[in-house]
């Protein structure tokens, strides 16, 4: 196994992208991939899915990734698996890195919460900027696409614990 996370590489397959973070990591045998998947869905309740590229990236090197909700608590459960891998790699949680948008860091909850959006919203202001500046470059008004939502629908979808 790498010691590398990356994040956000792939599409979500459990949802929308502004709502699921998608985790990858490149392992060197079959057996190990199908393995880590079911360690992944079997153990963790907070991850959504898991599994593994149906073949090789690379002469045996396997992708296996994993779904969470893209939310603030999403930086800790991930610092949970890291601890728990320590127990099947030689890697120790301070030994890990994690690349997001082409770019390594030394892993770290702060780190990865300062760095990867942690929220829907905060997912697609990101993207939203993006789009825009294409917009721009292209000679057109930018635009507002995502409303941000009143407080107390926020408010009602948290108690109805669809946020």
């Amino acid at each position: 196994m790498k010691s590398t996370i990356h994040v956000d590489e792939f599409a979500a397959k459990m949802g929308d992208d502004d709502d699921i973070i998608v985790l990858s990591f490149f392992v060197r045998d079959l057996q190990a991939a199908k393995d880590l998947v079911a360690w992944f869905e079997k153990g963790y309740d907070f991850v959504l899915d898991a599994d593994r590229s149906p073949g090789e990236i690379k002469p045996s090197r396997y992708l296996v990734y994993l779904e969470l909700r893209r939310r603030r608590s999403a930086a800790q459960h991930v610092q949970t698996l890291l601890d728990d891998l320590s127990t099947l790699t030689e890697f120790e949680p301070n030994q890990w890195q994690f690349k997001y948008e082409g770019r390594d860091h030394e892993w770290s909850e702060k780190a990865f919460s300062e760095l990867v959006p942690l929220t829907p919203d905060a997912y697609r202001a990101t993207h939203e900027d993006d789009l825009n500046d294409v917009r721009t470059a292209a000679g057109l008004k930018p635009k507002r696409i995502h409303e941000k939502l009143p407080d107390d629908v926020k408010a009602l979808q948290s108690m109805a614990g669809i946020r």
